[in-house]
């Protein structure tokens, strides 16, 4: 048995076919999903997404956003996502850079909150790629 797995951006389908097994990043923590799930929805949080294909797990960076899991259909809706593979390593490791450099010259609340935030996403992008 297999679940439908669909992650939507705002401007494309990243993903659209049948999958074994999930592991999903959530405001809560870590959840896999396998088929016969439960149904819930749930926000999702800036991470990876784990996916088993063909006995063989894919990663996908996830810029947060929802999830709705019910009936072997999962659906993803997340502001940006990028498959681990997608993911050019020198530029990221670059991104990476930048972002912790960022958050050590933020001065105010508000600048370190968004350098935390590019902080988060560049390492999210980084560890898509060390998982491959």
């Amino acid at each position: 048995m297999t679940l439908n797995l669909c992650v939507l951006t705002p401007n494309r389908i990243v993903w659209d076919s049948e999958v074994k097994e999930i592991i999903l990043s959530t405001n809560s923590g870590q959840i896999g999903i396998l088929p016969n799930h439960a149904p819930i929805a749930t926000a999702v949080d800036i991470g990876i997404l784990r996916i088993c294909l063909n006995d063989q797990w894919i990663t996908m960076a996830l810029m947060g956003g929802f999830a709705r899991i019910g009936n072997n259909e999962i659906t993803i809706l997340v502001n940006d996502a990028e498959k681990g593979s997608d993911i050019d390593p020198q530029e990221a490791q670059q991104t990476l850079e930048i972002a912790e450099a960022n958050l050590s010259k933020a001065e105010g609340k508000r600048q370190t909150i968004e350098a935390n935030l590019a902080l988060r996403r560049a390492r999210t992008r980084v560890e898509a790629i060390t998982m491959i």
